[in-house]
């Protein structure tokens, strides 16, 4: 079985919304998720995290630390994906994709995460309790 693997960067803002990213191919409806994406031969998954959160928003992040990891197959391939918490440290929201499958870059709230039409659906439950356990330390 081939295995992929990623990484993802949650990174909250002080008005405590997500940094999120409206996404798909160019034949697929647009979901939103995270920024992550795949991780290259010889790269550390915080190296992969960092370069995927600046390629697919613009903005440079730091890694703070890793929070959780997803493991799963899609028929004969299993990928595992590790997220990581990151601030952000400069930038501007710039769409620079090399895979062209980004559309939008929006701070979303906990409202409307709620909402939204994820990527990873089973990611919401997930994503809403960081933000509300992150909301109580700030």
């Amino acid at each position: 079985m081939n295995k992929w693997l990623g990484a993802a960067g949650i990174c909250m803002n002080s008005d405590r919304q997500l940094l999120m990213v409206l996404q798909g191919k160019p034949e697929e409806e647009k979901r939103w998720s995270v920024p992550s994406g795949g991780k290259e031969k010889e790269e550390a998954l915080e190296d992969c995290c960092i370069r995927e959160v600046f390629e697919e928003t613009g903005y440079r992040v730091k890694v703070i630390h890793q929070i959780k990891e997803k493991k799963g197959g899609y028929g004969a391939l299993a990928y595992e994906v590790t997220y990581f918490e990151v601030e952000l440290i400069e930038g501007e929201p710039t769409i620079q994709d090399p895979d062209g499958l980004i559309y939008e870059i929006a701070w979303k709230s906990a409202e409307q995460i709620k909402e939204l039409q994820l990527s990873f659906p089973e990611d919401r439950e997930f994503l809403l309790g960081y933000m509300e356990r992150k909301s109580r330390s700030m």
